[in-house]
């Protein structure tokens, strides 16, 4: 089997069994979908839509974020984690999405990785869930099962979404990220792979490995 026909198999299995995913940070514009990936790093997407719930009730526009206190944004994102930079880099990209972008969102991928703590995956996540421009988004869970499946065996991100790109056909770019995130957090969990119960082990050169150090 080649890696086209392997990877051909794979987006059906996780098609049949998760069908159309969406974005899994909580958002109703594409600002608010910015910010809640800057504060998805390292974090949960359940405890950022906790606290962009609140979060985004009081700076209601960019405008609100780009003239915010940092001590109080701090205070305000906090249980995300890493909340000193997080905070400095939104003020930063709010100011500068003001003065270069009329508080609008660019779609183009320079101009949105030109903006404080945007970076690939971010800009990625809102070109794809956004404005549905064919986008490979490499998150933990990405990064992870692409190397377990044998579709890279790059450790960096840019390098995997590259790889990917080449192997995936461009129209299921979006699809296999949230499907792969999906698949990561049900069956291919981190410290507790479910290699018994994956419909994907046949394929996946790293759960195979797994169970043949159990036997």
């Amino acid at each position: 089997m080649t890696k086209k026909e392997k990877v051909e198999q794979i987006l059906i299995l996780l098609k049949e069994h998760y069908g159309p995913t969406k974005c899994y940070l909580d958002h109703e514009n594409p600002w608010q979908l910015l910010i809640a990936t800057i504060l998805s790093a390292q974090c949960t997407d359940d405890r950022v839509n906790i606290v962009t719930k609140d979060l985004f009730q009081k700076y209601k526009s960019v405008k609100d974020f780009a003239e915010a206190d940092l001590k109080e944004l701090e205070k305000d994102i906090h249980s995300t984690g890493f909340y000193h930079n997080k905070a400095k880099n939104i003020i930063a990209c709010c100011q500068r999405l003001l003065m270069e972008h009329d508080g609008g969102i660019p779609s183009d991928l320079e101009e949105l990785t030109a903006l404080a703590g945007v970076g690939r995956k971010t800009a990625n996540v809102v070109r794809g869930n956004w404005y549905g421009i064919p986008s490979i988004v490499v998150d933990t869970h990405v990064k992870r099962l692409s190397n377990l499946l044998g579709l890279t065996k790059n450790h960096d991100p840019v390098k995997i979404e590259f790889d990917l790109m080449k192997i995936v056909p461009k129209d299921k770019w979006i699809e296999i990220n949230t499907q792969l995130i999906a698949h990561g957090r049900k069956v291919c969990v981190a410290r507790r792979p479910k290699c018994n119960e994956c419909f994907l082990l046949e394929y996946c050169v790293g759960g195979q490995k797994l169970q043949k150090a159990k036997k």
